[in-house]
Order: structure tokens, then sequence, then C-alpha cells
């Protein structure tokens, strides 16, 4: 590997992820806010309308975040009192909440080192008879095994909900993520391929699941003539059927929407070109290991995640983070496996459940990518990484 000189330290700091918003983003959200809808008005159907047709699936429903998003699927699945679903680790919590909402029970599976995502054969060691779904993450947007995992599910007639929060873009076996799936929710918060501000949607093919999605986002709430229980009296009636809640999107976050989904390609593009650059940076290297690609599986590089070969350093993972913040490099830390975080110690999950995924917790680091880094920004990362690690 060519080294490069060691570098004055930045001036201002690098964050590990951010929202690129341009003219046309604001002229769009100003928009929405001149006219007469605020809340749910037409751009919420046409934002759905345009996602849906971007990843190939059937229907698309936006939610008031990712969180959102994922509960509803858990519902729309009928994940009730006592069934088990069996996600990932390393996630962001949420990943798991969302199964505790429906009073549910996350099973948590291991993860392959390399990749972060699900591995297919410890799922199949989970799986007991009050399994009702399988949620994997699409860790740092490389996608899961998905034909392993849905394999199983279909085996035993389980539920997929794939938490593509991280994978807006991302192909499998030729195939955009959100295409053919049960149920996928992509997150739309700031640092993700687009953003609506706060949300999150779920793409499926399925119109029973899309169905209960736009209820239960909405107080379990029907107006349409033709499932109403009761003949309407008039056209202002509607009848609560279930229990939702208000999970919403605003039209003015719609209008945002629509405006960042005409940049996804070239958002997509730039996260590929930066992660090309840490690789060719740090291929070689004796202290740093990079992410590894699944054969089939095309990553929309949400997150560029190194893995540090301590027994080849002096110094530990959390001085190599400091180092780094002194840099002025924004790096951050995806994720604390969800069982170790203090809520769900006190459920009983033990230290020790899932022994690659704390192997992994215990020598990773995020390095900033995000669409408007300049290649002076990823060189900054580049030489700071190599200095921080003696490389």
């Amino acid at each position: 590997m060519n080294r490069v000189p060691a570098p004055a330290r930045r001036k201002t700091l690098l964050p590990y992820g951010r929202q690129w918003i341009d003219d046309r983003d604001i002229e769009a959200v100003e928009s929405v806010l001149r006219g007469d809808y605020l809340t749910t008005g037409p751009l919420i159907a046409e934002f759905e309308t345009k996602f849906a047709r971007a990843v190939g699936a059937e229907y698309a429903v936006a939610f008031s975040s990712g969180t959102a998003a994922l509960h509803g699927a858990c519902h729309a699945a009928g994940i009730g009192e006592g069934d088990e679903v069996i996600t990932s680790p390393m996630t962001f919590a949420a990943s798991a909440n969302c199964v505790l909402y429906q009073r549910g029970k996350p099973v948590f599976a291991d993860v392959d080192e390399e990749t972060g995502n699900l591995d297919p054969a410890s799922v199949a060691e989970r799986i007991t008879e009050r399994t009702k779904a399988i949620l994997p993450v699409h860790y740092a947007g490389q996608p899961a095994r998905l034909d392993e995992l849905r394999e199983l599910a279909k085996a035993r007639g389980l539920v997929v909900i794939e938490d593509a929060a991280h994978a807006l873009g991302a192909v499998y076996k030729g195939r955009r993520i959100g295409s053919d799936g049960d149920m996928t929710m992509f997150s739309l918060h700031p640092v993700k391929h687009i953003t609506t501000g706060e949300g999150g949607i779920i793409a499926t093919n399925r119109e029973d699941y899309y169905r209960k999605l736009l209820d239960f986002r909405n107080h379990g709430i029907v107006r349409d003539p033709s499932r109403l229980e009761k003949e309407p009296p008039a056209p202002w009636y509607y009848e609560m059927q279930s229990l939702g809640y208000n999970y919403r999107l605003t039209d003015f976050q719609a209008a945002l929407g629509l405006s960042q989904l005409d940049k996804l390609e070239l958002f997509v593009k730039r996260r590929k070109e930066i992660a090309a650059r840490y690789d060719e940076a740090f291929r070689h290297s004796e202290t740093v290991v990079i992410p590894r690609q699944e054969d089939g599986a095309e990553s929309s590089w949400h997150l560029y995640v190194i893995r540090l070969r301590l027994d080849r350093l002096e110094i530990g993972r959390d001085e190599v983070f400091r180092r780094l913040l002194e840099e002025n490099i924004g790096v951050q830390l995806h994720y604390i496996p969800v069982y170790l975080h203090p809520y769900y110690r006190r459920l009983g999950y033990p230290e020790g459940l899932c022994p690659a995924a704390e192997r992994m917790y215990g020598r990773i680091l995020s390095l900033p990518l995000y669409p408007a880094m300049t290649d002076k920004d990823a060189e900054d990362v580049v030489r700071a990484v190599q200095k921080a690690t003696g490389t």
C-alpha cells in the first residue's frame, strides 16, 4: 500500500453521515408550505407511487419514521403476544423494539463477522414452534443472504420482514432490495440515502399487507365505502375498525422525498465511489480489514465499517476512535449488540448470546460516508486512519 504523508489535523469536523439538500429540495418543500396541505395531502400518495416504482414493488406505505414503519410491518404480519421474531443483534434497537411493541419476543441469531449480516445457520437453530417471522437487517447496505433466509421461512410458513434502513438502492441477485420480499422497510432519516427529515416506508407486493399498513398508520380508520361494515349515512362517514396509531408522514416531507428520489442514483453512485477509494487504501493494510461483499450482492453503502486487527495494534479500538476524533474525523460505531443494552439485559438476554456479533462489536468503526463528501474529505479520512493505526 502506498503510504500518504501524515496530514495536519482537519480544521472542521467531518461527520460520519449527513443529508444533501439542494435548492430544488427547498423549493419543493416551500411550494407545499405555501399551499393548502401541510399534513396528509396528495403528495403522500404520489411519493409512495414513485418510491414503489423506484424499488420495483407494487405498493409502498410511508410512515412518520422507520421505527413506525417496522411497527406497522409487525402488525401487518400478525405478530402478537408470545410470538417470536428472529432478528440480528447488529442493528439499531428499533429492529427488535418493533417486536416488543406487538408483545412479541425478539430472538437474536448470530451474524457473519465479515458482513455483519444474519448467519442463516444460526437463524435455523433459533426457529421454534413460536417463531412467526424472520427480520433480517441489510447491514451497512449489503444485502443479507435472502435466498437462504427465504427458504427457511417458506419451509415453516414464516413472514420475512426486511430491515433495509441501510439498503435503498442495493441489489441482490440482480433484483433491487424491496422488489420481491413480503415487506421491506426503508429509512428516510437524514443520514440515509434519501431523506424526508424523519420518515420510513414499507414496500410490499401483497395487497392485504398494503391495506393493513394504511389502516395502521392512521388510527385503524377506514374511509373506503367498499370496506365499511355499515352502510354510510353520508360522505363524511368513516369507521375505526382496528387499533392503529398516528404514524402519518406530512405533505411537505413527501415533497422533500419526491425531490430526493430524483437524485437517488446519483447519491448511490457517489457512495460507491467513496467506498471504492477506501477499499483501495486499506485493502492491503496490516491493521484494517475492509468490508467483504457477498457474491451476487451489490451494497448501496450506507456505512463503511472497518474491522481492526487488534492483535497487530498497540492500542485498542476506543483509542483509535479517540485519535480519529482528534483529527476531526467523525467516526461512529454501528452497533452495540441490541441485547447488551440494559433494557434487554433486564428482560433476561445474556451476554455471550451471539459470540460472532460480540467479537465484531469489539473491533469495528464506521468511517464517514455520504454523497456530499469531496475527494479531499475521503483523503482526509484515509490519512487519519493510517495515522491513528500506525500504518
